[in-house]
Order: C-alpha cells, then sequence, then structure tokens
C-alpha cells in the first residue's frame, strides 16, 4: 500500500525515503495575473471544444467519445461544490489533511509519481458557472472521479442529473463514484446512494465502482476508504 512518504507537492520537493514525488498546483490564485491567466485558458478550451459542448438537452444525449478509451491521460474529478474533491485529492497526495482547504474556484491540479507511473489528477470547480467546462475535459480523461456529499440528499437529484449527462456524452468512460462524508450524522450509504443517483440504469458494460470516503482533519492515517479509491484509480490508470 502506497503511503504518504511516495508523495510530494509542488514548490516543495520532498526529499523522502519512497523518492517519490507529487505535485500539487493550484491554478487559481488571488492575484489578478494568475486569474488572467486561467481564464484565458478556459476561453481557449471553450472555443476548442465548442462544437462539443451545447446546452441544449438534444445535444447532452450524444456521445462525445463512443469507442474504447485508450488515449485518455488524466484522472477527472468532478462533483458540486461543497463535496469534499480538494480535501480527497490532498488526502491521495499527502496520506492525510493537515489543514483546512479552499474551494476550488477553477482547477486544481494534482500529479502522483508511483514507481513508473505519473498520474496526473484535474480537479473542476463544482460551482455552477464552472460545470459548463466539465464536458470539455471528457475527451482527455481516463477515469472519472464523480465526489458526492452523502450527508446531502437535498442535492442528490443535482447530482444525478450532472453525473448522466456526462456518462451520456461519454459512455466508455469508467467512473469512480465517492460517496464522501461518511462520519458526517445522517450520511447515506453508498446502496442509498446508488440507489439514489440511478446507477443501475447504466448498463452492465459499464465500468463503476462506489466507495464511501471520508476525511477528518489532523487524522494521521488515511481511512480506509480513501486509501481504496485511491488504490483503485491507480490501478486502473496502469491498465492499458
Amino acid at each position: 500500500m502506497p503511503g504518504a512518504r511516495e508523495i510530494g507537492m509542488v514548490g516543495a520537493a520532498l526529499a523522502l525515503t519512497g523518492g517519490v514525488a507529487c505535485a500539487v498546483c493550484y491554478l487559481m490564485h488571488k492575484t489578478q495575473e494568475p486569474k488572467k491567466k486561467v481564464k484565458d485558458e478556459l476561453n481557449e478550451g471553450k472555443n476548442e471544444h465548442l462544437h462539443k459542448a451545447t446546452k441544449t438537452e438534444t445535444a447532452l444525449k450524444t456521445p462525445i467519445i463512443s469507442e474504447p478509451r485508450t488515449a485518455g491521460t488524466q484522472v477527472l474529478v468532478l462533483g458540486l461544490d461543497g463535496a469534499g474533491k480538494t480535501s480527497l485529492l490532498h488526502c491521495f497526495a499527502t496520506g492525510s489533511l493537515e489543514q483546512d482547504v479552499c474551494p476550488t474556484q477553477g482547477f486544481n491540479a494534482v500529479s502522483i509519481n508511483r514507481e513508473e507511473l505519473q498520474i496526473e489528477f484535474l480537479e473542476i470547480g463544482g460551482t455552477e458557472k464552472l460545470r459548463d467546462y466539465w464536458r470539455m475535459y471528457l475527451g482527455k480523461a481516463r477515469v472519472m472521479v464523480f465526489v458526492v456529499d452523502s450527508s446531502d440528499p437535498e442535492r442528490f437529484p443535482l447530482a444525478k442529473r450532472l453525473l448522466h449527462q456526462l456518462l451520456s456524452a461519454d459512455p466508455c468512460l469508467p467512473l469512480v463514484l465517492l460517496a464522501n462524508k461518511q462520519d458526517v450524522p445522517g450520511a447515506r450509504g453508498i446502496t442509498d446512494l446508488y440507489e439514489a443517483l440511478d446507477l443501475g440504469n447504466l448498463g452492465d458494460g459499464h465500468r463503476l465502482s462506489v466507495i464511501g470516503t471520508q476525511v477528518q482533519k489532523g487524522k494521521s492515517v488515511t481511512n480506509a476508504g480513501v486509501q481504496d479509491a485511491r488504490d483503485l484509480i491507480i490501478e486502473m490508470m496502469s491498465d492499458n
């Protein structure tokens, strides 16, 4: 099982026993220049994928990619705002959550190196204005991780609609669904979430995994669900 010593964060090359580095970079900062850079990148991506992205219901039913995935290089991490995507990525990278993290307002890129494998995670914020960009990056993904706040059932219908739109756009994309915040009182289990998101109608041919996760600040030992999710993603990215 990979440990925290295998990882590092961007800007601090950690000389750890495993000799493995993880790079974490936040592509949006509070300064004006990085904001402009990200804005330009988003505009370029929007123009490049304009023929793929549309808000009409008819277009959402049209698959972007219908062939088996072989060329994807990223793990695309999506989910509604507040689901806990950034905290989970932090735990994937460092093995624990030592400090509070701010909600992602744009992109959050994380690189994890394990032996000869380098895995690029790309998280896109879950606010309404950023959801239009989700579909633009499906073509670069080999695996999609969709994070749901299992303690907020009122938002399950919205999460369901957005998730099914993504899967309709790219039916061949493997999905790892993380039922996060399992430690919060009233959180729904993975069976309840499976039914609430209507995952049974995805079809037998769709590769789907549902894992319950929780992240607690200051815990030195990674939650078993988080570790299982990390190991599964590494295994999926290792497969040709």
